[in-house]
Parts: C-alpha cells; structure tokens; sequence
C-alpha cells in the first residue's frame, strides 16, 4: 500500500478500490469464485469485480477464445472485424428487444451512446434518471440524491448532490429524478413536462442499491407515459444483462425498452460493452449530420471474442441455472443465520444477484426505503465475513452476486462462517 501512494492517489487504480488504509485489498490472483490476496490469504468472492464474472474467474473456455483470436487476428486494427456480426448476433438471439447495435468499452461509455442517441432521435434534451440508480462516472449521471445527509423525516426528501469535486454546475440542469414505483411522482413529471423528455434511465433491479426493483406495474406505467410523451426508455442491463436471466431484466418483466446498454457479465470479466435498440432509433447513428459514436477501442477483438464465448456458454449450458441455484442456497443459509440470532431481514432481487436489508418492514421498494435499514449492523457483519474469507460489498448498496463457479463452494462452511460473523457484529454493536 505504502509503494503504491507514491505512484497513484490513494494508491489505487480508481476511487471505489479504496477501502481505508488498512482494508484496502490488493489481489495476487483469482480462479473460479476465489481470490487470494497479495498476503496469500483466500476469499470466497461474492463481489465478483462489481458483477461482471458469470461463469467464473479465468475462465478456461473464454480465455483460450480469447487467446485463440490474438493469434489468429491480433487485437486491434481500426477497421471492422467478421467477428462484429457474430456478437451481435448473439445478442439479438438471446435479447429480441435489439435490432441494431453498436459496441462499447464499459458501462459508462454505452450509457453515454445511448442517451446520445436518444436525444439525437427525439431533438430533446431532458433526461430522467431513477433514484438509487448507477449510470457510470459522466459528468451528467454524476449526480445523486444525498441518502447520507437526509434525516429520512416525514415530508422531507433528500438533497440532490454530486458525486464528488469536479463536476460542473451546468450538468445538473438537464437531468431530472424519479422515485422507483412512485406512481404519483411519475405520472407529475410527464404532466408537467414529458415532451421535453429525451429519454428515461433506469436499472429496473437496481445494481447499486442492494438490488431494489421496480414493480411490473410501476415499469409498464413508465414504458406507457414514455410512449405516449415520445420519450426513449433506456433499461440499463450493464449488470443485469445476460445474469438475471438470459435476456435479462426485460426477459424477467416481460417488458421492451427503446434502447438497452450492456456490459459487465456479456463478457465474464473483459472490457466490452454496447448499446442497440430500435432499428429506427439507433439508425440516427451516421454520417451526415447524425449521432456521432466511435472510440478507438471499440470493437477490440479481445472484447468480441471474450463476449462471443461467454454469451454461447450462458446459451448453451446452465450456467446461469447454477448461478440462481447457489444464490437461493446462500440466501436460506443467510435466513438461518439471521433468524437464529434475531436479526428481522429482507431479501431483493433475482437469486444471482440478490440485496440483503436489515429491516423488520416490508421488502424495500426505492432508494428511500433502504435509509431505513440497519445499514451500520450489515456493514460490521460485511467486514465480519471479509475477516473470515468471505469477500463482498461492506456496504448493503451492493448485491450479492454469484457465479457458475459458486457451484463448489462448501456451504456447511459459509453458514458456520456466516453465524460467527453475525455473533461478533451483535456483540459488538
């Protein structure tokens, strides 16, 4: 730790990798579901890199792809590839709701591309985002309601904030909020303004606040104010495309977006992503005087090849099914565990990607229900299983995720391990 200050702030790569000066966690190396950190010390890993490990880590079967495409092709030319087609392709097998797409580095990079795309095709500026939700580190969706500043009183809502220092004033003013399953709020902003709206954002399960979800209801009456407004409904899948279910979240609702953003577990761990819809819509991309979208690393043949044997893995195997089916086991040894020592608890969110909440009312249904959770005694427990070589999120922000490689863990072990770490962190309260 003490090298890596002098070379880089905080001594990390990026902001979120710190975790204080003597918790921060440097990795020597992973395989399936276990890191082992620079000390030699092993962890069961739940975090899996912020979701993107499906399968597992160091996959055999997509990193020979991957090796395989180097060889033979190389990495990286500027031009297209013959391996575009057969992603996208893939994609479109699995995820109907995309006719035409374009690819991507990251999740923040496809969330600018589609909303990019979506103001080019409504000649509008506005755009939603729902509270709670993470759309990655740009300027606009660097805004936040201010949970840690709000009493959570009666009558009262929390501040909007950014994120941090560095991002500028102006941003703010194109970007509106909505409360997840409100439906008055809702049907208040497209009254007062929905032909002013380009596009609505939204993680239906939301991946940075312990898996939260919109209702079917609440989701359909949003799809149906967006149409009749001529706004875009953007869904971004970045961490539940191809994990929550095949097709994703819109699979599981049964629900279509305009326009989708990609990324994380389309991948098992490699830089890629992208974003399509609506062949109309995304046909707005060109020359001319239209949308512009590029990147010099856009459509790499690491990405391609690494995405191209993920997604035939999750189509053709149950891998997926193995990930649900170990994230249900875990969630009844943790209902064990917090029954046993009288803790009241709810449980979010698909099995592969499930919120823990330490609260004795009803499941949370936004942002502003997990204020009133018991997040202090989640966050000693978190640390409690980290010190015991369970690693996740200390923060019940943050899903639980599973992968096919969970599929070996001892779950005897994780129970006994899981019962200590709550002992300690109620004893210590």
């Amino acid at each position: 730790m003490g090298l890596a200050h002098q070379h880089m702030p905080q001594g990390v790569a990026e902001n979120y990798r710190y975790w204080g000066e003597e918790q921060t966690v440097f990795v020597q190396s992973a395989k399936g579901c276990v890191l082992t950190d620079c000390d030699g010390k092993e962890f069961v890993d739940f975090r899996l890199g912020y979701g993107p490990i499906i399968l597992g880590y160091r996959d055999e079967r997509v990193d020979e792809a991957v090796a395989k495409a180097m060889r033979e092709r190389g990495i990286l030319t500027g031009f297209s590839s013959p391996l575009d087609v057969p992603v996208i392709e893939a994609i479109k097998a699995l995820c109907p709701q995309i006719e035409k797409m374009r690819f991507a580095n990251s999740g923040t990079e496809a969330v600018m591309g589609a909303l990019r795309t979506a103001r080019g095709f409504t000649g509008r500026d506005r755009v939603v985002v729902v509270e709670g939700g993470f759309h990655g580190l740009y300027d606009e969706m660097m805004w936040k309601s201010d949970m840690e500043g709000w009493s959570g009183g009666p009558g009262t809502v929390p501040d909007i904030v950014p994120f941090g220092a560095g991002i500028p004033k102006g941003s703010r003013e194109l970007v509106d909020f909505l409360s997840l399953n409100d439906f008055d709020e809702l049907e208040a902003l497209f009254s007062r303004g929905g032909d002013t709206i380009a596009a609505v954002l939204l993680e239906p399960i939301m991946g940075n606040c312990g898996s939260i979800a919109a209702t079917p209801e609440w989701l359909q009456a949003l799809r149906q104010a967006c149409s009749q407004a001529g706004a875009m409904l953007v869904i971004d899948e970045v961490k539940t495309g191809f994990r929550v279910a095949r097709g994703g979240a819109q699979e599981l609702y049964g629900i279509t977006a305009d326009l989708t953003t990609y990324a994380k577990a389309m991948g098992n761990g490699y830089p890629v992503a992208c974003f399509g819809g609506r062949a109309d819509v995304m046909d707005v991309i060109g020359a001319g005087g239209g949308v512009v979208h590029g990147g010099t690393y856009t459509g790499n043949l690491v990405g391609l090849s690494a995405s191209l044997a993920t997604l035939e893995i999750l189509k053709e195997t149950d891998a997926l099914e193995v990930a649900a089916t170990m994230g249900a086991a875990i969630q009844a040894s943790l209902g064990r565990v917090f029954e046993g020592a009288g803790v009241a608890h709810r449980f979010t969110g698909p099995d592969a990607m499930f919120g823990v909440h330490f609260t004795a009312d009803e499941v949370p249904s936004n942002y502003r229900d997990w204020k009133r959770t018991d997040s202090p005694l989640y966050t000693a427990f978190a640390w409690n299983l980290i010190e015991r070589g369970v690693m996740l999120e200390p923060d019940s922000r943050e899903p639980w995720f599973l992968c096919e490689a969970h599929r070996a863990l001892d779950l005897s072990w994780f129970e006994a391990v899981a019962t200590e770490a709550m002992e300690v962190a109620l004893t210590k309260a």
